[in-house]
């Protein structure tokens, strides 16, 4: 099953991609005011994970779904014509 966190930018540099689903910080999804980020992974928790300062609770699929939905990630005006 798929699990994902959210965490600061300021801490991109603690990230090992080898053991996430994305391959690099330029494959990630940002907060509107890119401040903010999320990784994702399969089965094994990346073992990096402890050393995130700013990393939120892991949340699933159907929770991460919900929060992008929010206007701190999505511009809904971006598609009202």
């Amino acid at each position: 099953m798929r699990k994902y966190i959210i965490f600061d930018v300021a801490e991109l540099n603690k990230i090992n991609f080898n053991e996430v689903m994305e391959n690099s910080a330029s494959t990630l999804r940002y907060s509107l005011d890119g401040t903010k980020t999320f990784i994702k992974w399969e089965e094994t928790e990346p073992s990096f994970l402890s050393n995130l300062l700013t990393k939120s609770r892991t949340y699933t699929l159907e929770e991460i779904s919900e929060i992008l939905l929010t206007s701190e990630w999505f511009d809904v005006s971006a598609y009202i014509p």
